[in-house]
């Protein structure tokens, strides 16, 4: 596979002869390509440095100069301080710089993000070659938290907690803690292709017995977005009392009944008891007055009788 695209006509034997020293630059060990990585969200206006800066007593006629990308693909080329060839998909989105070689992209797309090259050639020797490492992202929407609740009692709540964001890229992490206790969330992605902006949905289910606070973080590339979420136990309710069994409930009435009749007759018969009492004691003590009495009138006629 070349590293270069095909050349025009009168070009083709210096091309060839600096593709053959490209070719073994492609193929080597990778050492003479040095890496870098380049960060940039979708919109933005990004700049890809190049390897060599034209000296101010050269120009741009001297060179030639391709941007890559992924080896096969040829965002844009000059030679002879012409340019040559531009991938329609860059059309009207890159521009290099005369002097430095810088590729600026503007607006950043995702499908801009991967691996791109620039080679530059000088007199049919390739001056440097060096790889860029555009690593594209898209920033996700603030995760919306909902709790539905699934299921309740006096001791605790069952909740379905869900947490949903979209629009991303690339494909993010979804973490969460409880009161600052990390949780695992049950996570789905959907995208139409690896190079598309992601939707992502976590889902947990919590048996809340106190209100807590629940936090959903989508991370991605380095960023992340957060939302809490308070849940509240929605059923306090008071336990009833057990109702006592049905014997029970049938020897109370028959106490109660018997206390209730014990009484009746108690107040209507002790009265009576009383005052019957009272008057058997009076008649007593009247005989024994008369009985005191008539002792002493016996004895004084009886005196009397005597003397006469």
């Amino acid at each position: 596979m070349m590293c270069l695209p095909a050349s025009p006509p009168a070009l083709a034997l210096r091309t060839w002869l600096g593709l053959g020293l490209f070719v073994l630059l492609c193929l080597g060990t990778g050492q003479a390509l040095e890496k870098k990585v380049v960060k940039s969200k979708v919109g933005e206006k990004v700049r890809l440095p190049c390897c060599h800066e034209i000296p101010r007593s050269e120009g741009l006629r001297e060179y030639r100069v391709y941007w890559q990308k992924n080896i096969t693909d040829v965002v844009l080329a000059y030679s002879e301080g012409e340019m040559i060839r531009r991938h329609e998909r860059y059309r009207n989105r890159t521009e290099m710089d005369p002097w430095n070689l810088t590729l600026w992209i503007s607006p950043v797309e995702i499908l801009d993000n991967g691996s791109y090259q620039c080679v530059v050639q000088r007199n049919s020797v390739v001056v440097c070659g060096e790889s860029v490492i555009l690593f594209v992202t898209a920033d996700f929407s603030k995760p919306n938290v909902t709790a539905e609740v699934s299921a309740e009692s006096c001791e605790l709540t069952e909740m379905v907690i869900t947490c949903s964001s979209h629009g991303g890229f690339p494909r993010p992490r979804i973490s969460g803690a409880l009161n600052n206790v990390s949780v695992e969330w049950n996570a789905s992605w959907v995208s139409k292709s690896r190079f598309s902006p992601y939707n992502v949905t976590g889902k947990l289910v919590l048996n809340v017995t106190k209100d807590v606070n629940i936090t959903c973080s989508v991370e991605y590339s380095g960023f992340a977005k957060s939302t809490s979420l308070l849940l509240k136990k929605t059923n306090d309710c008071v336990v009833p009392p057990v109702p006592p069994p049905y014997n029970v409930i049938t020897a109370s009435i028959i106490i109660v009944i018997t206390f209730i009749l014990a009484l009746t007759l108690a107040v209507r018969y002790l009265p009576r008891h009383v005052c019957s009492h009272c008057c058997k004691h009076q008649d007593s003590v009247e005989e024994d007055v008369k009985e005191y009495t008539k002792a002493p009138m016996s004895s004084k006629g009886t005196g009397e009788t005597a003397s006469v």
